[in-house]
């Protein structure tokens, strides 16, 4: 097909022409805009060739494709065909498009590599200014795919960078219709998902590629039969591999949800109202996604373990984010990582994103002009305008022991949906985390005088009940007896609790926390308010 001989102005559409069936995508208006030169920031190769192959056919143009080692090719040609077509060369590519006549959209693959980097061609980036001064009046547009970004500063002006966006619940729905559609009718039977089943799977999918979901789904038939609950499990792991690429994040396994966590009813309770908030049905009630919580209080608290339980509770990837390995020796890096760190997160969202003990990171922002030429402060800033602007389903939680190294930034509302504050348990939610801890090492709490345990741990801890149970089993197995309430006891008595040796830093704490933050659980006993459990001792005496 040939361009007219004389090229119609830049205006889009003709009077009463009607738009086309994807008018609203950006790719399609910016071709039909007679932009020259399009960047699309890309893993999906295919996904993009098959959308311009869409709007070729819509435009009356024809796709064609080139790479290094295929050349220059039509667009879904087999592989051995495609190989005979020659015409590799980055500068006699960019010739034929100027000599062609042909109304064409060119799509070239991993061209970045001649635009920046050891490969980097200065006679291909001037001939690729001139090619988009060439076509701007032209039925021919040049589009760049490639995972990386990697424009030299002459192509700035003369490049429109998109982001091309992974696939939806449309993309994903229509994915998983056409696995089931080309399985025999009685197996589809079978293999189809209930609809909360299937709304589940389409969720845990988000973040993927359409080639990684493709093969997950693949992957859940072949070890289950059939796709259900049991898939978004699957889902997760194959998430894992995308996040252990990173470097700066790492995946957590998840093994307790909050039936686990002994206490914190009001956090609980807050996490339990927010739990649906990332499906369907709360979209279309009108509500946003939940931005994060920050946790600050006393150490060995069960703030750490909240953010497991939350990620097993809600069935969503848990990411930790390690500040420690941002921060690297060159200019601009810690920056970098930061922002890679947020990119891949929002890759496999939904997920839950734990920064664990933020007050330490950011420890020297209020010096970090002096330390550190001012990194620790555009971390924390580049951190900060994420919490804002994030657009992608990604829960935050963030931990914190000393809140006097919290930048005030941070406590803002706006940025985190909440902060609460966590205390040491009460005589109850002691009992309570006793029995749980009894229970994960086989024991039968109800064997145990639970009431009484709690009243020798006055002051205790959340993780220094767990080392007192521990202690215990030692104890017993020591014996060669089975563990009594006498062993924990004698445990109890043994330890002595860090709010004793640090009374005053606990006090100061929740002097703190008084009207500036959210209770975590409610305070049932007079003495554990403010006192450290002095009153709980002298009833133990």
């Amino acid at each position: 097909m040939t361009a007219p001989a004389a090229p119609a102005p830049r205006p889009v559409s003709a009077p009463g022409e009607l738009p086309p069936p994807c008018a609203g995508d950006e790719l399609e208006v910016l071709i039909r805009a007679r932009y020259p030169l399009l960047y699309v920031v890309s893993w999906e190769e295919e996904r993009v060739e098959e959308q311009l192959g869409r709007i070729a056919a819509r435009r009356g143009k024809e796709l064609v494709c080139w790479s290094l080692t295929l050349g220059l090719h039509r667009a879904r040609q087999p592989l051995v065909a495609a190989r005979r077509k020659g015409v590799a060369d980055p500068l006699e590519l960019l010739d034929g498009i100027l000599e062609s006549k042909q109304a064409a959209i060119y799509l070239l693959k991993d061209f970045h590599v001649f635009l920046g980097g050891p490969a980097a061609s200065p006679g291909v980036i001037r001939r690729l200014r001139e090619v988009a001064a060439a076509l701007a009046d032209s039925y021919k547009t040049v589009v760049i795919v490639s995972p990386l970004l990697q424009l030299p500063p002459e192509l700035e002006k003369e490049v429109t960078v998109l982001d091309y966006p992974l696939p939806g619940p449309a993309e994903l729905e229509g994915l998983l219709d056409g696995i089931l559609a080309q399985l025999p009718a009685a197996v589809a039977s079978s293999a189809s998902p209930a609809t909360a089943e299937r709304e589940g799977l389409v969720a845990a999918a988000l973040g993927l590629t359409l080639k990684e979901a493709e093969n997950v789904f693949a992957k859940t038939l072949v070890l289950g039969g059939r796709l259900d609950a049991s898939a978004a499990r699957t889902i997760l792991q194959e998430k894992r591999q995308i996040v252990r690429k990173c470097g700066v994040l790492e995946f957590v396994d998840a093994d307790a949800d909050l039936d686990r966590v002994g206490g914190l009813e009001l956090l609980k309770a807050w996490l339990g109202k927010r739990a649906q908030a990332f499906s369907a049905r709360a979209r279309g009630f009108g509500l946003p996604a939940p931005r994060g919580v920050l946790l600050v209080g006393v150490q060995g608290c069960g703030k750490s373990l909240c953010a497991k339980a939350v990620s097993r509770s809600w069935n969503l990837p848990l990411l930790r984010f390690d500040l420690g390995r941002v921060f690297g020796s060159l200019v601009g890096s810690s920056e970098e990582n930061v922002r890679r760190a947020i990119a891949v997160a929002e890759s496999v969202a939904p997920a839950i994103l734990w920064i664990d003990e933020i007050d330490k990171g950011f420890a020297g922002v209020q010096s970090s002009g002096a330390s550190d030429g001012g990194t620790t402060a555009r971390v924390l800033s580049t951190l900060l305008t994420w919490f804002n602007e994030k657009t992608r389903p990604v829960f935050v939680v963030a931990t914190a022991n000393d809140v006097t190294q919290l930048p005030p930034e941070l406590l803002r509302k706006g940025r985190l949906d909440e902060l609460f504050f966590v205390d040491l348990p009460t005589a109850e939610e002691r009992a309570q985390v006793l029995a749980i801890q009894l229970a994960r090492r086989g024991r039968v709490p109800d064997a145990f005088d639970l009431p009484q345990l709690a009243r020798l741990a006055p002051g205790f801890s959340g993780a220094e009940l767990e080392e007192a149970v521990i202690s215990g089993l030692y104890d017993a197995f020591g014996q060669g007896v089975e563990l009594t309430t006498a062993h924990l006891a004698t445990a109890l008595r043994e330890t002595v609790p860090l709010s004793r040796t640090m009374s005053e830093r606990l006090e100061a704490l929740r002097s703190w926390a008084d009207g500036r933050a959210r209770p975590a659980s409610r305070r049932g006993e007079a003495s554990s308010g403010r006192t450290g459990g002095a009153r709980d001792l002298e009833l133990t005496r």
